[in-house]
């Protein structure tokens, strides 16, 4: 008895065989495969015209490739012919489309073609991963019969592997590319960060930075200037690059006021309103602003949202929580501001900022770490030198969470007047 592919013609079935030597080159060029496809397609069932669809299982929509339009053409997976054909995995013939409900003659009206029937031919890859579909238009000889669908049904099978493999590997080298980039802008985050701790008599500094994913929301910041210990803290809503951009933005901004010899309010406000101008609607930083004067040991800041903030007393070793003094910063534009919050670091006190991703570290139970857990590390370690009180809060953080993911970043600064 003879097999289908016996009754086939031999021309055909040649051309397709030359199709899947072509298709097995090494080749990165999805458009170039993709007019091979066709243009073997119309060879082989001797065909007028004919179009290649490729699925989206994210927007479970099929995206017309072939032949390419001005604007994008989909159509969702099920309906019409197109998504009815992939739904099912069964060619359809339709001998008559404007007679076939199915057909959208919207596509006959974007091209100019005038479509008589068709050949609808699923393409579905190794594990029935679902590629996309091919159309044939118009044989130029009668409509499609059987034995064209089985000449279609084998070239639907080498088309379709090749296909999912070069979607595998577009998606490999994308996912590559992009993993590069987390890469250089984790780089570029990090050179942002203080290189070391300022060295300033009678003081402890820490500061340390955890991003929840490549690159993170957060940033601090620790540097002398003069007299005086510049301390930022900063928080985009957020984690990830777009979130990273806007924290370095508001550093960087920072950094410039400072230099031409602005104030902490003129530093402040200026900052603020350039974010208002320059963020979404629905994006805002929180941050801390301070100066730490060495001469009398006032911290003055101001904390647009940031808190709560931490201030343990060496005196009767209690903790003592302080909120922000004013909403988060590029919310709405300012024209002045109260008085900056002053904070008399007496010998041996601990002044702490430390972002949400502490306070709100969620555990398995969904329990928040919260701040009874925060002064509770503060108070009992707070003889310790502040990179090891750093890492006994870290430590006690992700003991405390166990297998629960970071979802937020962590970003932890320490100051301490060393005691007398």
């Amino acid at each position: 008895m003879n097999t289908e592919s016996e009754l086939l013609p031999n021309d055909s079935l040649m051309r397709i065989l030359e199709l899947t030597h072509q298709l097995m080159a090494p080749n990165d060029d999805i458009g170039l495969v993709l007019n091979e496809i066709l243009e073997a397609g119309l060879d082989v069932l001797n065909a007028d015209s004919g179009s290649i669809w490729l699925f989206d299982d994210s927007t479970q929509q099929l995206q017309m490739y072939l032949p390419e339009t001005q604007s994008k053409i989909t159509v969702l997976y099920g309906e019409g012919l197109v998504g009815e054909c992939l739904a099912t995995n069964e060619i359809i013939n339709v001998r008559d489309c404007y007679a076939d409900a199915r057909f959208n003659s919207d596509i006959d009206k974007i091209t100019g073609y005038q479509t008589k029937s068709i050949l609808s031919i699923p393409l579905v890859g190794f594990e029935h991963k679902l590629v996309g579909v091919i159309q044939l238009l118009n044989k130029t000889t009668g409509p499609f019969n059987g034995q064209d669908e089985a000449l279609a049904r084998t070239l639907a099978a080498q088309c379709a592997v090749a296909l999912q493999r070069m979607q595998m590997m577009e998606s490999l080298l994308a996912t590559e590319r992009l993993n590069e980039e987390f890469a250089l802008a984790r780089e570029i985050q990090q050179a942002t960060l203080p290189d070391a701790m300022p060295e300033l008599e009678g003081y402890d500094f820490s500061g340390g930075f955890m991003p929840a994913d490549h690159t993170g929301g957060d940033l601090f910041d620790l540097v002398l200037l003069g007299d005086e210990v510049f301390i930022l803290l900063g928080d985009a809503t957020g984690h990830g690059i777009g979130p990273a951009l806007s924290a370095t933005r508001m550093q960087g901004m920072l950094r410039v006021a400072l230099r031409v010899g602005a104030n902490l309010d003129e530093a402040y406000i200026h900052v603020n309103n350039q974010l208002v101008e320059d963020l979404p609607d629905n994006k805002f930083l929180t941050a801390f602003v301070g100066f730490l004067n060495k001469h009398n040991h006032v911290l003055r800041y101001h904390s647009g949202g940031q808190g709560p903030l931490a201030h343990v007393s060496a005196a009767n070793n209690n903790c003592q929580w302080h909120a922000p003094t004013s909403f988060p910063v590029g919310v709405m534009e300012l024209e002045q501001l109260d008085e900056p919050r002053e904070v008399l670091l007496a010998p041996g006190d601990i002044f702490a900022v430390i972002s949400d991703g502490v306070y709100e570290y969620h555990n398995e139970q969904d329990e928040q770490f919260g701040e009874d857990r925060v002064a509770d590390i503060l108070t009992s370690f707070s003889g310790q030198t502040m990179d090891e009180l750093k890492d006994q809060l870290l430590q006690a953080v992700f003991s405390f969470g166990g297998e629960a993911e970071q979802l937020d970043d962590i970003t932890i600064v320490l100051v301490r007047r060393n005691p007398l």
